[in-house]
């Protein structure tokens, strides 16, 4: 498994890294292991949050168009 040594962390960087981890009941480094799963995973969002973003994007871009209104032909299965 890979590793990867911090070096030159200020000392209240490391005491707020000790204290988040007892916060949240775990070592040190299962906090910092946590911060970087974190940090660097993707932005999973469900489908209505995406298409609300998506919505909230175009907000103020308006489309002109008319509907077509000519009858649809019925789908034939031979």
């Amino acid at each position: 498994m890979p590793a990867i040594t911090v070096r030159n962390l200020s000392i209240e960087t490391h005491r707020a890294l000790k204290d988040r981890a007892k916060r949240h009941s775990r070592s040190t480094e299962a906090e910092i292991r946590a911060i970087l799963n974190e940090a660097t995973a993707p932005d999973r969002v469900g489908l209505g949050t995406a298409l609300f973003r998506l919505g909230e994007k175009y907000r103020d871009l308006e489309l002109d168009f008319e509907r077509d209104k000519s009858p649809i032909e019925p789908a034939v299965f031979d």
